[in-house]
């Protein structure tokens, strides 16, 4: 590019010329462009910093998001929330099932590989959570919410047992960090749909309610999600009138959140803040935008992992 000419303006003989010689700005744009790759190099090496991360394996980085934010959305100070699980193919990565017929009732393997943009199976994936995938899986009335974490063999096909107890249709979402050859992640949510014979006959959603039971446990939250906003939402359990204290972290979190909403099922994962608040878990929350949605807070106790449901109403 040539050197750009600027026109002196009638300046006193005594005052300093108004603009450098080329000598001058040709150093300083050298000086300017090292001091620009010195710190765009020093933020890639924090992104791919051997110690932490790898090119190949499934358990390469670990990968966390801050508390109570969408699982990919990473810090969006608008409060906007995508609208994840709805396409099976995203940024070059395709989600693609051996089969999407299941029979009712039958258990079985259900085998699925993520292709990449190279078009072959990808075989590299950030630890999230203490797995490398998580697999949400709900039939589309919103009922029979399953959350799974499927094996991955060398080859990059991902296996996990699979039982569907009604006919219709099922949204299967796989929930990954996949990794580059630079161990650089790509965080996405993927969906298909499975499809079971017989005789459908959907479920009509429940009414909302801050209140469920699950296995003689009494949940409830406060709080009030919107869409555009982050507002927090505190979940709490009790049993018998009597406040549960004693909670236990599940992968890496005291209690884990996937709101799904009803129609297109629109997918959100959210984690809670890293302690106990208040004898509850408190997940900071915002969803893609108005309608209907079912909450699903997992918990553990005593070893066990139970899910808590509610209807959600978002205007």
């Amino acid at each position: 590019m040539a050197d750009a000419v600027a026109t002196p303006s009638r300046t006193p003989a005594s005052s300093p010329p108004p603009f450098a010689d080329r000598s001058t700005l040709r150093l300083a744009a050298v000086i300017g462009g090292l001091a620009l790759a010195i710190v765009a190099g020093f933020g890639l090496g924090r992104l791919t910093d051997p110690a932490t991360s790898a090119a190949t394996g499934a358990s390469a980085v670990a990968h966390t998001h801050p508390p109570g934010m969408a699982a990919h959305l990473h810090g969006d100070p608008s409060g906007a929330v995508p609208a994840d699980g709805l396409t099976v193919s995203a940024a070059g990565y395709t989600l693609v099932p051996e089969t999407t017929r299941w029979r009712v009732g039958v258990r079985d393997d259900f085998r699925f590989t993520i292709v990449g943009p190279d078009r072959k199976p990808v075989t590299s994936f950030a630890i999230v959570h203490e797995k490398p995938l998580h697999m949400i899986v709900v039939h589309r009335d919103l009922d029979g919410y399953q959350h799974l974490h499927p094996d991955m063999a060398p080859d990059g096909t991902w296996r996990v047992p699979l039982e569907l107890p009604r006919p219709g249709v099922w949204r299967v979402y796989a929930d990954f960090s996949a990794l580059d050859a630079a161990g650089t992640a790509t965080p996405l949510t993927l969906g298909v749909d499975l499809t079971v014979a017989g005789d459908y006959q959907p479920r009509a959603l429940a009414a909302p309610a801050r209140t469920a039971t699950v296995d003689g446990f009494t949940v409830t939250y406060e709080g009030t999600p919107q869409s555009g906003v982050v507002n927090p939402v505190l979940f709490r359990i009790s049993r018998d009138g009597a406040p549960v204290t004693d909670l236990e972290p599940y992968l890496g979190a005291y209690g884990h959140l996937v709101v799904l909403r009803e129609g297109d099922l629109a997918y959100v994962h959210v984690h809670p803040e890293e302690r106990v608040v208040d004898d509850g878990v408190r997940f900071w929350l915002s969803v893609p935008g108005p309608g209907r949605y079912r909450m699903f807070f997992d918990f553990q106790l005593a070893g066990v992992v139970r899910t808590a449901e509610f209807t959600l109403a978002v205007e």
